[in-house]
């Protein structure tokens, strides 16, 4: 009778610890090495957008993607309904974690931006669930959750002028306390880097991974191999900077983007490139800018040369000539180049005019270079946040030739 006792509180012990071990891998799976979120060009703006997964039950949610933005905010006046919606309440550690030191309803109060209009508004800190996919293999999925993400609840005129259509809000990468970003780092305990690979292709999906890409991307790692790396600074705005020295055109002719012309730029801005998905194309510190239309105008043989296409100063008809031109942004070492050719180079009009793809800036541009979101397209970029450094892959548009683009990089068709 008592080996009887034994043998039932053994196998009773073992029954619960498989439950409690069960439930201990049911409640925590494992955290993810690296996730992706998929990123889509809007045609009538050039400017990217994607789908984020909100609310409770999960619900798509249309917001543009900014580099530079300090959070997320998203228009709650129309439609948001959500169960596990909540807005923290004024002095708590959500508040002082966003930086919303201001009250209104016993609520925080946190300031928006549009950044296409430049118009800003007061919203509430609000938290609710986001999900996102993680990476299986060369696949995305499964769907990862972090149950209190912070964002910001804004009025719905702020969304209603410069977004692409339909568009509810904007997803801000920047380095800021609660950037998309940041929060997934914390959560996900991730490392502190993510990579974009904007698509040209308004039909497909390009991809911004959050964590370790180069080490943990696998359907084509050599896509993220032939990395090179120059200095990557932050602002105390939280945005992304990198150093160009000059600019150079088909190998030899380069124009000085510091140095001997420095005097004529507006203090506090000198050499710095501000690299932005909110500019359709690159705009240039109005000298540069006339510098560079000099030096490609010269190349171009006035026959073929057509009347400009705002906001563009050089266009010209390909009928009458294939110009073949080479863009170089010469970065910290003069043997370090960002390389910016024909598709990201030329901006193509609907009457088949090819237009050089920069914007003149005026005396006081926010930077002196301002790299867009045409340039930025069919580039891996990865910002390292640990070493402070940008990576980049000019090596990318040589796989172009082989009919691989960002939007090989995941499938998306059968995202769970």
């Amino acid at each position: 009778m008592a080996s009887f006792s034994i043998l039932h509180f053994l196998l009773t012990s073992l029954f619960w610890s498989f439950l409690l071990v069960s439930s201990k891998s049911l409640s925590h799976p494992p955290k993810p090495n690296l996730l992706v979120l998929p990123v889509q060009q809007d045609p009538s703006t050039g400017l990217h957008w994607t789908n984020i997964h909100k609310r409770t039950p999960i619900t798509h949610v249309p917001v543009l993607i900014d580099l530079n933005g300090k959070h997320v905010w998203i228009n709650c006046e129309q439609h948001y309904s959500s169960s596990t919606y909540q807005a923290p309440f004024c002095h708590s550690t959500q508040c002082s974690r966003a930086n919303a030191h201001t009250c209104q309803n016993n609520t925080c109060v946190l300031i928006s931006a549009n950044p296409i209009t430049q118009q800003t508004a007061a919203g509430k800190l609000a938290q609710d669930v986001l999900g996102i996919y993680a990476t299986s293999g060369s696949k995305p999925g499964p769907m990862v959750t972090v149950p209190q993400f912070l964002f910001s609840c804004a009025p719905s005129f702020l969304a209603q002028k410069g977004l692409p259509n339909n568009v509810q809000g904007v997803a801000g990468l920047g380095h800021s306390p609660i950037s998309l970003p940041n929060q997934l780092f914390s959560n996900f305990g991730l490392q502190h880097q993510f990579s974009t690979c904007l698509t040209r292709n308004p039909n497909s999906n390009g991809a911004i991974l959050f964590g370790d890409a180069p080490n943990n991307y696998n359907k084509n790692p050599n896509i993220f191999k032939h990395l090179v790396y120059t200095p990557l600074t932050i602002t105390q705005q939280g945005e992304y900077r990198i150093q160009v020295t000059s600019i150079r055109v088909n190998h030899h002719n380069e124009i000085p983007v510091s140095g001997s012309i420095s005097s004529n730029y507006q203090e506090g801005v000198i050499g710095e490139t501000l690299i932005s998905t909110t500019i359709p194309y690159t705009t240039l510190h109005h000298i540069v800018y006339q510098a560079l239309i000099q030096i490609v105008g010269e190349q171009i043989p006035k026959q073929a040369q057509v009347n400009p296409v705002a906001p563009f100063g050089l266009c010209y008809d390909p009928k009458k000539i294939l110009l073949p031109l080479l863009v170089e942004f010469v970065l910290d070492k003069h043997d370090v180049a960002w390389a910016i050719d024909f598709e990201n180079l030329w901006a193509v009009q609907p009457n088949g005019v090819y237009c050089l793809g920069f914007v003149n800036g005026g005396l006081k541009p926010k930077a002196v270079i301002s790299i867009g979101s045409h340039q930025l397209e069919e580039n891996v970029l990865v910002f390292d946040l640990v070493k402070s450094r940008l990576g980049f892959n000019n090596f990318l548009r040589f796989f172009e030739k082989k009919g691989i683009h960002c939007s090989d990089l995941f499938d998306f068709t059968n995202a769970p």
